[in-house]
């Protein structure tokens, strides 16, 4: 069982993705999953994601996603939503593309008004995509980076009987 962490930051070595990967060690932890989560931090893919035909990164980033058991699926949050980066790059999958996986979404975020992006915006975009999504999302706010390992533990606590409970109804499971 893999799980992973997709970053849709376009800055290289972001906090996104430091929070993306926290989190998908806590669930990857809480699920019986011992091995460090992978992530594709798509901020290193960000100059070829738009060609015609995706360069060999791109499809090997997709490959993986595609893959994945588990999706903690990150983004800081952009004018109330997920990043263009992101969006660019999910829309590389065709549809039903998540149709194995169960997916967190995560939306890391200054102001606690945006809170409702992660449900409103970025967990109808995975699920249009097939992806299983068990539980809310989080909204993590930057406030919390501080205390990121009880905040995440916590959620990673409640999210966990859920995710275990779907990766076992489903295909995903007996990958």
């Amino acid at each position: 069982m893999s799980v992973l962490a997709l970053v849709g930051n376009p800055r290289p070595e972001s906090r996104t993705l430091q929070i993306a990967l926290q989190a998908a060690e806590a669930v990857a932890g809480r699920i019986g999953r011992a091995a460090e989560p992978d992530a594709v931090d798509l901020s290193a893919l960000a100059p070829v994601l738009l060609g015609a035909e995706p360069a060999a990164g791109v499809r090997d980033a997709l490959d993986r996603v595609t893959r994945a058991d588990v999706l903690v699926v990150a983004s800081p949050t952009y004018k109330a939503t997920y990043t263009g980066l992101l969006k660019v790059f999910l829309d590389r999958l065709p549809g039903g593309a998540l149709t194995s996986a169960v997916a967190l979404p995560l939306l890391v975020m200054g102001d606690p008004k945006h809170s409702l992006a992660v449900e409103v915006h970025l967990r109808p975009l995975l699920v249009e995509l097939g992806a299983t999504v068990p539980t809310p999302g989080l909204a993590f706010l930057e406030a919390q980076v501080p205390d990121a390992a009880g905040v995440l533990g916590a959620w990673a606590d409640l999210v966990a009987p859920q995710v275990s409970a779907a990766l076992a109804g489903s295909t995903a499971g007996a990958r």
